[in-house]
């Protein structure tokens, strides 16, 4: 099992820029494909962006496409996700996750995912 702590989450205003990190620990990282989720209060965790073991397939949800990138560094353990031209809807705790199973396309499901880091806070202010 893999263990993943987030961290960058803060308070930002309207148009500005995040960096989170998933610092993963446990078992071998680069067998493992990763997602970021978020969920704002009153609602369901919803997918952001995913990206399989080696890096070299990526998914987005349509709403982030253009203004977030996912990417992993496997040496160092870490997948990040940039976040530009961030808006006040973007405010919400964001949680990575990870899952070693096979599979084609990038996995939107959250329950596929079978580890998750404890969250980061993301406050987008207008």
């Amino acid at each position: 099992q893999v263990q993943l702590v987030e961290s960058g989450g803060g308070l930002v205003q309207a148009g500005g820029s995040l960096r989170l990190s998933c610092q993963a620990s446990g078992d071998t990282f680069s067998s493992y494909a990763v997602g970021w989720f978020r969920q704002a209060p009153g609602k369901e965790r919803e997918f952001v962006a995913g990206i399989n073991w080696s890096g070299s397939s990526t998914d987005y949800a349509d709403s982030m496409e253009g203004r977030f990138t996912i990417s992993r560094d496997n040496a160092k353990n870490t997948v990040f996700l940039q976040m530009i031209s961030l808006k006040p809807e973007d405010t919400a705790v964001y949680y990575c996750a990870a899952h070693n199973r096979i599979s084609r396309n990038i996995v939107m499901r959250p329950s596929s995912y079978t580890n998750w880091g404890q969250g980061t806070q993301v406050t987008v202010s207008s």
